[in-house]
């Protein structure tokens, strides 16, 4: 009978072959493109990891605070950044070589968890991180189950008789037979399996309507919020926050308005005018910089910066209530308003 268990393992093992190799490489990849491809984790240089961190903030799923947290604090960030890319990279060796797999697969569960919550509503055509996420959950969940068969460091090493695979301990972190009753280890995989739907079906709503209502696809068209809009002394100061759209290029701002109670502009600044923005107008919060462009102001996904606007026309404008207008090169506008007392 335990032959015929571990024969049954072995089996299971060698045909989620293909989910090793295929998953293994695409966490083993991110490792490779950072580090050897080109140098992703230097804060310095242009596709550093923590600013596409960053883009993750505005609509993150239960972790937010921590994705705020790190990303306020650049070294803090830089450090969680190297720790993950390094995990990331053991995981997909250990899970391709199929080396304490059953360990690893747990790696890759809880990698899939973070792509999952953090990243699940981006994606502009095939709900891309949402899928990638929840694939990996169950990936993960599957190998843990059946550890690697016959093409395995696992197996190689059981083979050899190597004393530790004989412990109950590598049935639980390497490969072979899991410790469990059969009608217990039946429970575990239901149960598993139905979890696992239900966090698809309930992610999948939440981030992009999938099961009723209308869908929604936060990538598609960009949206900047304001807060803070006031002018005071001459100066119109106001805080942008870009929360949703494409997160590989930024929104770009080509026209900040003022406009009186009859629609009137009493100040307009052009896409040629922004590009022109010094520092000493704009302080950024996070990873992700808005700054200016060739022709316009650039606000990249999930960038949040104050705006300090000096402008003489401001200085004789008459106590009512004003709406400042921000339009993007798409045609969208985005409005608050503003009470001059």
């Amino acid at each position: 009978m335990n032959t015929k268990i571990s024969q049954s393992y072995t089996m299971a093992g060698m045909f989620t072959l293909s989910l090793r190799l295929v998953v293994g490489w695409t966490y083993f990849s991110a490792f490779w493109r950072r580090l050897i491809l080109a140098n992703k984790l230097d804060p310095e240089t242009a596709g550093y990891i923590g600013e596409k961190f960053n883009h993750f903030l505005p609509n993150a799923l239960g972790i937010k605070p921590i994705i705020l947290h790190l990303i306020e604090n650049p070294d803090s960030l830089w450090w969680a950044m190297v720790t993950f890319t390094i995990i990331e990279g053991i995981v997909g060796l250990f899970i391709m070589f199929g080396l304490f797999t059953r360990l690893v697969s747990v790696g890759v569960f809880g990698l899939a968890m973070g792509i999952l919550l953090g990243s699940g509503w981006i994606g502009t055509t095939c709900l891309d991180e949402w899928q990638i996420g929840i694939l990996g959950i169950a990936t993960g969940f599957t190998l843990f189950l059946t550890g690697s068969g016959r093409y395995s460091l696992d197996y190689y090493f059981q083979k050899k008789g190597f004393k530790i695979t004989t412990s109950k301990f590598f049935r639980w972190f390497g490969s072979g037979p899991l410790p469990l009753a059969n009608s217990v280890l039946s429970r575990v995989t239901l149960i598993g399996a139905i979890g696992i739907l239900g966090l698809t079906l309930y992610t999948n709503q939440y981030f992009h309507g999938g099961l009723w209502g209308t869908l929604h696809n936060k990538s598609v068209k960009p949206i900047v919020e304001i807060s803070e809009a006031n002018i005071q002394d001459g100066e119109l100061n106001l805080e942008v926050f870009r929360v949703e759209g494409v997160d590989v290029y930024g929104s770009f701002l080509i026209g900040i308005d003022v406009l009186d109670e009859t629609n009137t502009s009493v100040l307009s600044l052009s896409g040629a005018e922004l590009s022109q923005f010094t520092p000493e107008m704009i302080t950024n919060a996070y990873i992700a910089k808005v700054k200016p462009g060739a022709h316009s102001l650039v606000i990249p996904l999930g960038a949040r910066a104050h705006l300090r606007i000096a402008d003489s026309r401001l200085q004789t404008l008459d106590k009512s209530t004003y709406t400042l207008q921000l339009t993007d090169i798409s045609g969208i506008t985005w409005k608050a308003p503003i009470v001059l007392k």
